[in-house]
């Protein structure tokens, strides 16, 4: 059986999750907060970061992205990638502009931590979020991103909309695009999505 490593509140981790269960393949969830020196993360993954996917035989497979790929080509059924190259190439940019929005949220919860955080450095991050969002509200439709079936760009969109609520509750998105929330309000309810809702965790060692 497969052991994924996991942080409660990580969009990263979520998508493998989420991916893992719409796929139907059985795995045991690890959680830990990476940030402390206890974290198995390293044992598994040279850059010390989550999600880790731990192979049966011990051999780690990791970055979100990638995991996603290796799991749509060692277990392709159902597919959530599109058949459609071009359908494809639309839901792997929906992925990058959400994978995008994640980075800068978590830029934007470390900066908030140092002692004398940067205003500009802050409002650069926020620019990208709120840049990002936009971008996805502009694809937001009454169903499914791509292709008319759910896949690998609901995922990306529906974890790091849910992770703003956690990490930046203060960038009312969901008021200033009303499609959006319906898309994400659904995909919320999916049992997928329900399985995995994303928590904060305490991390108390120092990081930053």
């Amino acid at each position: 059986m497969y052991r994924l490593i996991s942080a409660t509140p990580s969009p990263y981790a979520r998508k493998v999750r989420i991916a893992l269960i719409e796929k139907g393949i059985p795995f045991e969830l690890q959680t830990e907060v990476p940030w402390h020196g206890s974290t198995a993360t390293p044992a598994y993954n040279p850059l010390e970061k989550l999600p880790v996917l731990v192979l049966p035989d011990g051999t780690g497979i990791y970055e979100s992205r990638f995991i996603l790929e290796w799991l749509e080509h060692r277990h392709p059924s159902p597919r959530l990638l599109p058949d459609d190259p071009q359908d494809v190439l639309r839901a792997r940019q929906i992925e990058v502009i959400s994978d995008g929005i994640c980075d800068a949220v978590v830029l934007l919860f470390f900066e908030r931590m140092r002692d004398a955080p940067s205003e500009e450095w802050m409002a650069r991050q926020r620019r990208k979020v709120e840049g990002g969002v936009l971008a996805l509200a502009e694809s937001a439709t009454d169903g499914f991103l791509v292709g008319g079936r759910f896949g690998l760009a609901d995922i990306a969109a529906g974890t790091v909309l849910r992770y703003l609520s956690v990490r930046f509750a203060e960038f009312d998105w969901a008021a200033m695009y009303p499609a959006l929330a319906a898309m994400s309000a659904r995909l919320e309810a999916r049992p997928s999505f329900a399985a995995t809702v994303p928590v904060p965790q305490k991390i108390v060692e120092r990081v930053v």
